[in-house]
Formats: structure tokens, C-alpha cells, sequence
């Protein structure tokens, strides 16, 4: 593209070979072994401190990496709303992919870091260049937030390395990381593992530290949104899983860390999920609801079972792709009558047709329908806050998982009446103008559409590479 080539065909040709490599390894990988890294390679860039360009796939990664190529080529897809500036939109979008797939790979920890932040910059220049409503004030309130979540949790990986690393060679690679740092004493670790789930949590919209992620949902370019919802924001819950759970185990099992994850995940789902309710606008909708299924991944997390924490990756890949989906239905919606203020909306299905069907399935999938992945995820997940507790012995896990069921309730609520609003009832004057998806727009939407049926029906495509790394995490608890 900076050479001129046609920014969308390379973008595209660029994306597709991804997916091609991306099956490639999946064909290739030892499903038997997936708690194991697999075709790794490794350059080494500094001897001391232990530094490498490390990179390799377990069963979680490459479920992300999946996540994340199908994603970038439904993106890819979408075409810009505004004119102009296409080299700068593609590029965008091709970088935010590549760091999120970076970050997903790495096995060493400066790299880890570095591959997100490098994804941070052009989310920030498409929301503040691109975006449409309030796009400067959504771009710096973004940036502040995950600016400084980005510093915390800095902070709590350079405290990570140094303490466990102690006197002798500095490393930062996390397979010598998970031997070191389990060693330190729990008074060492609670701090720690805290800073982190702090960082992680403000780059995941964990409430109370979530108000960036709606406004900036609704502001962005709608791959911008895709991406980052969909893809980008899962990277502080896998590294919650990958970095803070395993080398941190103490910290994670403490009491009054996991009492106070506990109480801030139903914010996400409960408080959440009500504000959701509120909104006016179908963006605005889409993007408080991405905020409150984090709550459902953190739940997971918290079970510390290998059951919960299949759920929580499962539901990464499964709410990676209907938000993703979503937010890509939700851009046409807008160009097609321009305007999401679901007031003025109504009766949309009768001229878009294909547009009403993609976005009910999608709606279904959000609200956890059997027969879409999310389903099966959230199962997963409610279950496994009771895989290890006798069914009349309670403790704050079950309360907290019964609680977080009536955010299925809240969910099928706002999304069931968003759908309604748009696309049945009275046909508004501005849906009357509106025509229907066709050609190439159809594409993206199919695609998103198939992996979480397929994810849904078959959920054993993805469990077999997740089994291995969840049992082998909950074994090391």
C-alpha cells in the first residue's frame, strides 16, 4: 500500500494469506499436546537481560490466532464509510491485526507487551481521524484510559520480572518466568498479581474502569470496532491467563483479591448490562453489551477450574466473532438509513432482508442461543463455578455465578428489543430508502456467521485445543 499498490486488494490478499498460514498450523497442530507450545521459533536479542523474539502456538494461542485471522478478513471486508484516506484504513486495520496476533504468539514477555501497544496506536488514529459522532473526545478518553492501563500493567511486569529473576539473570521469557516466579512468597505475589489485574482490567473494560469502550465502539471506523472489540480487547484476558494465573498463583488464590474480582464482575454483567438496557442509539448498545460479557470471561477466570477456564477462552473466540458481527451489521444499518437512533427506526427487515436475518442470528448468538458458540462458552462457564463445590455447600463463587445468570435475562432484554425496534414493527420513512446487502458486503457477514455456527454445533473444534492448556492451568492451582 505505501508503495500504491490498491489499498483494499493488498489489504485483503495480505488478510487471506494470514487465514491460509492460520489453517495451516491448525491442520498441522498436536492437538494431544496442546498445553505445549508448538511451531516455535526464537532469535535471540539480548543475553543479558534474557531477551528473545520468541514465538509459538499452545492450544489457547492458537485459538485466539483463529480468532484473530477471521476477524482481520471479515474487517478487511467492510468497506470505509467516508471517502478517501483508504491506504490509512487498511493499514490501520492490517496493523491492529498484526499486533493483536503478535501479542497471541509470543513467548516472551517484552514482546508481549510491545505487540499490543504497537495495535494500540492505529486504533487511536482511526477513532480520532475516522470516526464519526464524537470521535476526538472518544479518542482521547481511549487513549487516556488505556494509557494508563497500559502503564499498571507495565509496572506490574516489570515488578514480575525483577522479583522473580531476584539476584540472579534477568529474563523475560515465560517459560523461565513459570518456573521462578511461583517460588516467590504469597506476600510478594498478592501485590503483583493485583497490579496486573489491574492493568488487564482497564484494557478489558472491567468496571468500574469500562467507560472508554462504548463511546469509543460507537465512534470508530466499523473495522476499528471489530478488531478491537472483537480481538484486541480479549489480549488482557489472555493475559490473565498466559502470565498472571500461572506464574502468580498465590496472588490469584488470595481471598480478598479473588472476594473483590468477584464483586467487580458483576458490575460488568449486572450494572452493565442495565445501563445497556438505557441506551438510545444501537452502538451505543452493541458496545456497553461487549462491556458486560467480559464479566462472563472474568467469571470463568475466577472458577480456577478447568472447566471455567475452557469457558472463559471459548467465549473469548465466540464473543470475538458475534461482536464482531455485529458491529459490522450495525455499520450498514447506519449507512443504509443513516441514523442508529433505534427511535427513528422500524420495520427495516421488509427492505433489507438479508440484513434482518444476519442480525436476529447474530442477536441470538449475543443473547447465548443453542446452536451458536456462545452457548456452549457460557455453559461452560456457569458450570464450572460449581465443577468443585458440593451442590449444598454455597461460597461466594456460586453466589456470584447465580447472580451473574440474570445477565442472560438482561441480555435477551436489551438485544431482543433492539432487534424489534430496527427491524420489525411499522416501517419508519428512513428504512423505506434502505436497500439490501449484496455482492462482497454479504461476504464478511457469512463468514462470522458460519464460525459460530460451526463453533456451535461442533464445539469440539475448539475444545480440542483448549482442553489441554485449561486442564493443565488447573493443575498447576
Amino acid at each position: 500500500m505505501a508503495a500504491g499498490a490498491p489499498a483494499r486488494q493488498s489489504a485483503l490478499a495480505a488478510a487471506l494469506v494470514n487465514l491460509v498460514l492460520t489453517g495451516w498450523v491448525v491442520l498441522g497442530f498436536d492437538y494431544g499436546h496442546g498445553a505445549s507450545f508448538q511451531f516455535e521459533a526464537s532469535r535471540v536479542v539480548l543475553e543479558n537481560p534474557r531477551l528473545g523474539f520468541n514465538v509459538g502456538v499452545d492450544g489457547m494461542s492458537l485459538v485466539m490466532v483463529v480468532l484473530t485471522s477471521l476477524v482481520t478478513v471479515a474487517a478487511v471486508l467492510v468497506r470505509p464509510v467516508k471517502a478517501g484516506g483508504e491506504a490509512l484504513y487498511y493499514s490501520s486495520s492490517l496493523l491492529i491485526a498484526a499486533g493483536a496476533m503478535g501479542a497471541f504468539v509470543a513467548t516472551d514477555l517484552f514482546f508481549f507487551y510491545a505487540f499490543h501497544e504497537l495495535a494500540l496506536i492505529p486504533t487511536f488514529l482511526m477513532i480520532g481521524m475516522r470516526g464519526s459522532g464524537d470521535n476526538r473526545e472518544a479518542a482521547w478518553k481511549i487513549t487516556l484510559y488505556l494509557g494508563f492501563g497500559s502503564l499498571v500493567l507495565l509496572a506490574g511486569l516489570a515488578a514480575l520480572v525483577t522479583s522473580a529473576s531476584g539476584t540472579g539473570l534477568t529474563t523475560f521469557n515465560m517459560a523461565e518466568l513459570r518456573e521462578l516466579a511461583p517460588k516467590l512468597a504469597p506476600s510478594v505475589q498478592e501485590p503483583i498479581y493485583l497490579t496486573l489485574l489491574l492493568g488487564f482490567g482497564v484494557l478489558i473494560s472491567l468496571f468500574p474502569f469500562h467507560s472508554w469502550a462504548a463511546p469509543a465502539y460507537a465512534s470508530a471506523p466499523a473495522p476499528t470496532a471489530m478488531l478491537h472489540a472483537g480481538v484486541l480487547k480479549k489480549f488482557g484476558l489472555y493475559g490473565l491467563l498466559r502470565v498472571a494465573v500461572p506464574m502468580l498463583p498465590a496472588g490469584f488464590h488470595a481471598e480478598w483479591i479473588q472476594s473483590m474480582l468477584l464483586v467487580l464482575l458483576l458490575g460488568n454483567i449486572l450494572f452493565i448490562g442495565l445501563v445497556a438496557i438505557a441506551q438510545k442509539e444501537l452502538d451505543l448498545l452493541l458496545g456497553h453489551s461487549s462491556v458486560m460479557h467480559m464479566g462472563y470471561v472474568f467469571l470463568g477466570i475466577a472458577s480456577g477450574t478447568a472447566l471455567g477456564y475452557s469457558g472463559a477462552i471459548f467465549l473469548m473466540f465466540a464473543h470475538g466473532i458475534s461482536i464482531a458481527l455485529l458491529f459490522a451489521l450495525c455499520a450498514q444499518v447506519r449507512e443504509k438509513t443513516g441514523t442508529l437512533q433505534m427511535a427513528r427506526l422500524g420495520g427495516l427487515a421488509k427492505y433489507a432482508p438479508f440484513l434482518g436475518l444476519s442480525f436476529a442470528m447474530a442477536t441470538f448468538a449475543s443473547i447465548g442461543l443453542p446452536g451458536f458458540g456462545n452457548f456452549a462458552a457460557e455453559i461452560m462457564v456457569f458450570l464450572g463455578g460449581f465443577a468443585e463445590k458440593p451442590v449444598d455447600q454455597l461460597g461466594s463463587l456460586q453466589i456470584t455465578t447465580i447472580l451473574a445468570l440474570w445477565g442472560v435475562v438482561i441480555s435477551a432484554v436489551y438485544m431482543l428489543r433492539a432487534f424489534r425496534q430496527v427491524f420489525q414493527g411499522e416501517p419508519a420513512e428512513v428504512c423505506t430508502r434502505a436497500g439490501d446487502l449484496s455482492g462482497l458486503s454479504r461476504l464478511p457477514v457469512i463468514l462470522l456467521l458460519l464460525a459460530l455456527l460451526a463453533t456451535g454445533f461442533f464445539p469440539e473444534l475448539l475444545l480440542q485445543a483448549i482442553r489441554p492448556f485449561a486442564q493443565a492451568l488447573a493443575a498447576l492451582n
